[in-house]
């Protein structure tokens, strides 16, 4: 393919769409070759051609190698008539391990907060859990889950790979681990070893069970699975985080700089995962805050893509608050500026339905995208405004096709952060206020 991310498109899409050829069903997925190599000498190109055959003949389906893409035509000596094209993936896929008692679990399209105990309830289905931990990798949620026994792993990567925990979202990737045991320490939101009850919380923050004031052993009810038990529908998925309330909503962020922490500061960073209802740093301490989201998914959304990002020197840590909501202070009571209600803010991203800043979020990183532009903005002018911001532009690119938008670079994510902060909603023109969001691409 041209490059990585038209490579990834297609291995996304041919994922979810299948493709017969001449009635033959195709298997697209990522090779372990970086590129293509030919050469116009026809010997040469013979034996190469020679070479790729015995090498996909020699292929063994299901293992996803980390390069370029691997076209397979079934009906044809298993997986023997498969070319080699050359793209990278942008995020390599490891190789699948062997089976094992260890499954890797991969979260697609997350769009309502998918929790360990949610995770404990659909797979302890095909027998029982030991050890689960989870974490957020490229900004894909991940959970490694070690059953008692191979055979109850088997089972359950068979039954639930593909399968959408509610309709339409929160797809399950399933492969086996390449660890044979999982050795967790905490018992806590993040990991759990049901074998040790004992274990300690590990960082002094509460559980998500204890700051949702939730009973051990999780959510009440069971959670429906495709393929074991009916889906949920999006409304019955909307009400059973209802029925979590706005403890899900709030977030406790800690760990802040004191001298350059603002109310808007927050709200302009946390808005670029969902809508900031309401800000309040903590008079007694300063260095926490604490956040509303409009919803509990947009709670959990900013929470794995923020929590130990680096912002003004300092690694803020971002947890779910025991909180139902963020109070405003009493009429007359002083608060110096401490809190304050963004509800009407007309700086929302995610208000309008199907806005297409939902399918534009992404991890922090060092490249920004910009938009809204008048055309009289050049780009000598943009480098200079966000190197007032205090950091260096390394790059800068405008759109070919859309003069409106650029890519900026600056020299490190960090520094993307603060200038985000200060750049989003900037007045360029009368009529034109920059739009600042975290990019997925990388300028070339």
């Amino acid at each position: 393919m041209a490059d990585e991310e038209k490579a990834a498109a297609m291995v996304s899409y041919f994922t979810v769409t299948p493709t017969l050829v001449r009635g033959r069903p195709v298997y697209i997925q990522f090779s372990n070759h970086r590129e293509l190599k030919t050469d116009n000498a026809p010997a040469q190109q013979t034996a190469a051609a020679q070479a790729a055959l015995q090498a996909a003949q020699s292929f063994i389906p299901g293992g996803m190698g980390v390069g370029g893409l691997t076209v397979g035509v079934g009906g044809m000596a298993g997986m023997g008539a498969t070319a080699l094209i050359g793209a990278a993936s942008p995020n390599p896929v490891p190789t699948q391990g062997q089976p094992n008692s260890v499954l890797r679990v991969i979260v697609e399209n997350l769009i309502y907060p998918v929790t360990l105990d949610v995770l404990h309830q659909i797979f302890s289905k095909f027998g029982a859990v030991l050890r689960i931990v989870t974490f957020t990798k490229s900004g894909t949620f991940q959970a490694l889950i070690q059953f008692a026994d191979a055979a109850s792993a088997a089972q359950a990567k068979t039954s639930l790979d593909g399968q959408n925990i509610y309709n339409a979202c929160c797809t399950l990737r399933i492969d086996y681990s390449k660890l044979e045991t999982l050795n967790v320490k905490y018992n806590n939101d993040k990991s759990r070893d049901y074998t040790r009850p004992e274990l300690p919380a590990g960082d002094g923050q509460p559980s998500l069970e204890q700051a949702m004031g939730l009973v051990p052993g999780g959510l009440t009810g069971s959670i429906p699975l495709a393929g074991t038990i009916p889906n949920l529908s999006a409304a019955s998925a909307a009400a059973r985080l209802a029925g979590l309330q706005q403890a899900g909503s709030v977030l406790l962020v800690s760990n802040l700089n004191t001298e350059m922490v603002t109310p808007d500061a927050l709200f302009t960073l946390f808005g670029v995962y969902g809508d900031v209802h309401r800000v309040k740093i903590l008079f007694a301490k300063k260095d926490n805050a604490l956040i509303q989201m409009a919803e509990p998914h947009q709670a959990n959304t900013a929470m794995q893509h923020l929590n130990n990002l680096r912002v003004w020197g300092k690694n803020i840590r971002v947890t779910l608050s025991k909180h139902n909501q963020v109070q405003l202070p009493k009429e007359g009571q002083p608060d110096a500026g401490l809190t304050k209600d963004f509800t009407s803010s007309p700086l929302h991203r995610f208000k309008k339905p199907g806005s297409k800043n939902f399918l534009n979020i992404y991890p922090p990183s060092d490249t920004l995208h910009l938009s809204n532009i008048p055309a009289s903005t050049t780009e000598e002018e943009l480098i200079d405004l966000f190197t007032s911001t205090g950091g260096a532009v390394q790059a800068f690119k405008f759109f070919a096709k859309d003069r409106k938008m650029a890519l900026l670079k600056m020299s490190s994510t960090e520094e993307a952060v603060h200038s985000l902060i200060k750049m989003h909603n900037y007045q360029l023109s009368g009529s034109n206020h920059l739009k600042v969001s975290f990019s997925k691409g990388q300028i070339s």
